[in-house]
């Protein structure tokens, strides 16, 4: 039967309904329980509340003459219903007939066990609650098709238990991280989400304007130079979890709006940082999924500490063969990045050469939550220098599952610094570059005012939501990915 079918069939149902007397779309039902707590009634718990008052949605329907059993799902799980003519009476048993599976029903009456021991209501009374026009996926208990469930999650989370747990293991990921930082002193706050400067990242930003100030302003593309801000103002722990957005590729690392942790502490560096990464994580693990291990393909990531902490230098040297040490200007580097394989663009400068280095040679064989740090300051120009070197900064990435999952520094605190680092990234764009830092001059400004020493951490939710659950693509993960408009049927 086809769509156009089904909805007209359905849509005679809703009218048969409606022509006796009954509203297919009642303003409001009130369950006194949850099927799950229902089902924790039925153990035994607490027989005081027996019958109970539930409602959910049609996912199963099993008639047989005068009794019929009906399946309901509410967001706490599914239960098994039993509708008897003989107790319901035969006007109401009538209704029966213009339910389908999708509807939304309410029903009041006692529990009990089936002789093969299944949880069951005995249906005194029901309301229908809300009548669907459209028919659930064909596969309600596993519906397959990427497009469909990315395009309309809707359906996904209906048929797919797996997808729902996801879901709520991501909103208690994030819970559990407000609650250890807010445990150690840290601040929740906001910041703009429109913003006149696109600063805090080497990223594309999306560019809007508004009328009622008649200027160009950027969605966001990190948390950073506002948080830094307030650490300036006298908060010493700030953090903020928000959206960020960059005009860059889809993939299955990357959407173009995503969400980001970014936290900042006051007399801190990227050694305490680390240090909090390692037991932050691994306390989220264990209280959003019980366990700090978790399946990753054909292995187990071990989230609890200690962690592997490599330097950049030694990491690229281990699996690459290069020592970018012995590589010091751009035209060297070209040519050493270039002998193991990785594509060159003749405008990118000797840190962006490293950074392709990192990624195409070390970054795939991270699968262990593992830090790497002390990068050249050409990458970092947000980073503090290392006094021994001061061709590298103090700065860590985290990769877990062969993928960046976050990213922190001993944040530069000397304006003047700060100042010329910015002026070599405007330098690096006018010749080309366009994944460079733009410079921000209110944030100059602030910077003037003097900034504590401090310890900065951006995290990727999305990713890190990815290796506690063993997703692997981050659309597994939003609930609402973009994707490219639909081609011609």
């Amino acid at each position: 039967m086809g769509e156009e079918e089904i909805i007209a069939l359905r849509t005679a149902k809703l009218e048969r309904l409606r022509s006796r007397g009954i509203d297919p779309y009642p303003t409001r039902f009130r369950p006194s329980h949850t099927t799950r707590q229902a089902l924790d009634l039925l153990e035994g718990r607490d027989q005081s509340a027996n019958p109970v008052t539930i409602a959910g949605r049609i996912t199963a329907m099993r008639h047989m003459g005068k009794a019929t059993f009906l399946d309901l799902r509410d967001g706490s799980g599914r239960i098994q219903t039993y509708l008897k003519q003989d107790i319901l009476g035969p006007e109401t048993y009538e209704t029966l007939h213009d339910l389908d599976i999708g509807d939304f029903l309410g029903i009041r009456g006692p529990l009990f066990r089936t002789k093969t021991g299944e949880p069951t209501v005995q249906v005194e009374a029901l309301t229908v609650l809300a009548k669907a026009l459209r028919a659930p996926p064909e596969k309600w208990h596993g519906l397959q098709d990427v497009e469909v469930r990315y395009r309309q999650r809707y359906l996904d989370l209906m048929a797919n238990t797996e997808v729902r747990d996801v879901f709520l293991a991501r909103s208690r990921i994030i819970t559990a991280i407000r609650r250890f930082l807010d445990d150690r002193g840290f601040l929740e706050v906001e910041t703009p989400v429109l913003q006149p400067a696109a600063g805090g990242a080497a990223a594309k930003p999306f560019v809007t304007y508004h009328n009622a100030l008649d200027r160009q302003l950027y969605l966001r593309i990190a948390l950073e130079l506002y948080l830094k801000r307030l650490v300036i103002g006298g908060y010493d722990r700030v953090y903020e979890i928000g959206r960020i957005f960059r005009n860059e590729g889809v993939s299955a690392k990357y959407n173009p709006e995503f969400t980001m942790l970014e936290s900042y502490q006051a007399y801190a560096d990227y050694n305490d940082v680390m240090d909090m990464v390692e037991e932050m994580i691994s306390t989220v693990a264990g209280e959003a999924l019980g366990d700090t291990t978790v399946a990753h393909a054909d292995t187990k990531i071990d989230f609890a500490p200690p962690w592997p902490r490599l330097t950049l230098r030694d990491a690229i040297k281990h699996y690459s063969g290069i020592d970018f040490e012995d590589y010091p200007d751009v035209e060297s580097m070209q040519r050493a990045t270039a002998s193991c394989g990785v594509a060159v663009d003749e405008t990118w400068g000797r840190g962006k050469l490293i950074d392709e280095l990192l990624s195409a040679k070390v970054e795939p064989n991270l699968i262990q939550p593992t830090f790497i740090l002390d990068y050249p300051v050409e990458l970092s120009p947000l980073a503090k220098r290392k006094p021994d070197n001061p061709r590298l900064v103090e700065r860590f990435e985290l990769f877990i599952a062969g993928r960046e999952v976050g990213n922190a520094y001993s944040e530069l605190n000397d304006p003047l610094d700060q100042r010329e680092r910015m002026l070599q990234q405007a330098r690096l764009r006018a010749a080309g570059d366009e994944e460079v830092e733009l410079a921000d001059e209110e944030f100059l400004v602030a910077l003037e005012y003097g900034m504590p020493p401090c310890g900065g951490l951006g995290i990727g939710i999305d990713r890190l939501v990815m290796a506690l659950t063993g997703q692997p693509s981050i659309r597994e993960v939003i609930l609402f990915p973009h994707l490219r408009e639909r081609g011609p049927s």
